[in-house]
């Protein structure tokens, strides 16, 4: 179930207009120009891991920092926004409410045509 979540995760942050995977420090990341949107957990992880990522949230960000399944992203992304989620394996995965999330975190970092590229696919 852990390993059908992420990849569903992965799949939706990938579908955003310009993005691609990198592996930069060996983790798994969604970019879109040079910049991450999202960080999808390393290369190797697989079921027995669970699910994790890491986003940055700006108008979910307070009620996303109070989830029982969220910590502020260390090395001093936190303080500027980003969230660490982990769900550990045989832990239901909200893939929606991630989407959501990933979906923010790329708003926030794309260029501006890119999100009005998103607001159109959306409206039609």
């Amino acid at each position: 179930m852990a390993k059908e979540a992420a990849g569903e995760l992965r799949r939706f942050a990938l579908d955003l207009p310009e993005a691609y995977e990198d592996f930069p420090w060996g983790d798994r990341v969604a970019k879109v120009g040079k910049k991450i949107f999202a960080f999808l957990g390393s290369a190797e992880d697989g079921a027995e891991r669970g699910v994790g990522l890491a986003v940055k949230l700006r108008e979910s960000h307070e009620e996303a920092i109070g989830m029982d399944f969220t910590t502020p992203s260390g090395y001093g992304l936190g303080r500027h926004g980003w969230i660490n989620c982990s769900c550990p394996p045989g832990a239901a995965v909200p893939v929606e409410l991630l989407c959501d999330w990933i979906d923010e975190s790329y708003r926030l970092i794309a260029a501006k045509r890119l999100v009005a590229e998103l607001d159109r696919r959306a409206n039609s």
